[in-house]
């Protein structure tokens, strides 16, 4: 099971005051208590200034992919068989892998990094890996509050590994219907593989089921890890 961490001292706004762009505030800390209270709240963090200033959103619409609903198509059914599943084995990797500076809109910086390295340690983040005989393919990272997986960023080294952790990532959760990938926006690429947009009021009415639901099956971390 994860450990609790303290509770957040910061207070933030209702998901629901989101301003045009879905910002709810900037400043607060990326303590796990701190991320985990957003989480619950129907927010997320993600920098916006290059001074490193965090700002908290809460998107109208909201992307989100439904386990039941998503999309394998025969070529990616295919690519699956290419590709081994693991779980929680390389968290560093793949968070270096999705912070990359070389990639475009890079956003995941060295705090980011960090806050994202001690919820993993805590039990609360997790790594979907894709691996094939050349080593770490592609994977994906996420928060996990029971039936929820907040995923953050994915990333492929190649053809379709990232999509085929995505579909591990789903066969963890499974079918039932407290069961939600939120993608916060449903960009072509998560759309293709089935993701939607639902309302803010929506989501944020959802979340009390979902996150309270009983969590999936992850691996125990050893209680001296630190990647």
């Amino acid at each position: 099971m994860p450990t609790e961490p303290p509770s957040t001292t910061w207070l933030f706004p209702p998901a629901d005051t989101a301003d045009e762009h879905g910002i709810v505030g900037v400043g607060a800390d990326l303590d796990p208590g701190t991320l985990l209270t957003a989480y619950r709240s129907g927010l997320f963090p993600m920098p916006v200034e290059q001074d490193g200033a965090v700002a908290w959103w809460s998107p109208d619409p909201r992307g989100v992919l439904s386990p039941n609903d998503l999309r394998v198509s025969r070529s990616l059914r295919r690519s699956c068989r290419r590709y081994e599943i693991r779980i929680d084995t390389a968290f560093t990797d793949v968070l270096d892998a999705c912070a990359d500076p070389d990639r475009p809109s890079r956003w995941i910086d060295a705090q980011m990094t960090h806050a994202y390295t001690e919820l993993h340690r805590l039990g609360w983040a997790h790594s979907i890996e894709a691996w094939d005989d050349d080593g770490l393919a592609g994977g994906l990272y996420g928060v996990s509050l029971g039936g929820l997986f907040a995923g953050e960023s994915m990333f492929h080294n190649r053809t379709d590994a990232s999509k085929v952790a995505l579909i591990g990532l789903v066969e963890l959760l499974g079918t039932d219907d407290d069961r939600l990938v939120d993608v916060q926006w449903a960009t072509p690429h998560l759309v293709g593989l089935g993701a939607t947009e639902i309302s803010r009021d929506d989501y944020l009415g959802r979340l009390p089921e979902v996150t309270g639901a009983d969590r999936p099956q992850w691996p125990e971390l050893p209680s001296t890890a630190t990647s």
